[in-house]
């Protein structure tokens, strides 16, 4: 079995490469991270296809291409401060922590965190601060940050989340909702915020971000 799980995931590996993962960085994070114990022991054979996974309240853990192709887009030297809106599984959470100095990250569901929690603490994972919270306004207290990631999809991304974002900083989120076309972007701030870049990184399919805020 593990010598399968081996051949799984240097095959996942490969895909990745094939479909344009080129960060050596984010490639070996991946390797380095078992997936399998971010899901429920039933989807454990099935941790290294490049499919999104349920892990339970109605949400997934994401693809594995989304999560490389997410965090390549960061371009990550290994000293930044990122915030992570919607912990999830912890796998995507996980994969930052290896590639940057500290990871701030919020989730709405209590039990989906307390199981993320557990899977950092199997990995010694020290970088990663969690809590539960409505992510909608991101984390102010602790802002600026150097990147923004999130991983659930938000109809409008507007400045009270930009605005916690350094100069050159990014942000990458779907954005979009569940009854509508998603699409990846990768907002880059610049000092006159008229001048922010917006780039399009395809379609995709998350989660909605669910919020008390309007």
């Amino acid at each position: 079995m593990i010598l399968e799980s081996h051949i799984q995931k240097a095959n996942l590996i490969m895909d990745l490469r094939s479909m344009g993962i080129s960060c050596n960085k984010v490639l070996s994070a991946i390797e380095a991270t078992p997936r399998e114990i971010f899901l429920p022991s039933n989807f454990h054979s099935y941790a290294y296809q490049n499919n999104p996974l349920p892990i339970g309240f109605e949400q997934t853990i994401s693809q594995p291409y989304i999560v490389a192709l997410m965090t390549q887009a960061l371009s990550l030297k290994g000293n930044e401060i990122i915030l992570e809106i919607g912990t999830g599984s912890g796998y995507q959470t996980s994969i930052l922590s290896l590639l940057s100095r500290r990871v701030y990250s919020i989730e709405r569901l209590k039990p989906l965190l307390v199981n993320a929690q557990l899977c950092f603490k199997k990995l010694k994972l020290t970088n990663i601060i969690s809590e539960v919270g409505d992510g909608f306004l991101g984390w102010p207290k602790l802002a600026p940050f150097d990147h923004i990631i999130i991983t659930c999809a938000i109809e409008k991304l507007d400045d009270r989340i930009l605005n916690q974002i350094r100069v050159n900083g990014t942000c990458i989120a779907p954005v979009g909702s569940p009854d509508k076309e998603q699409r990846l972007k990768k907002i880059t701030i610049r000092n006159n915020r008229k001048d922010d870049l917006w780039d399009d990184l395809g379609k995709v399919s998350f989660v909605p971000l669910i919020t008390n805020y309007d």
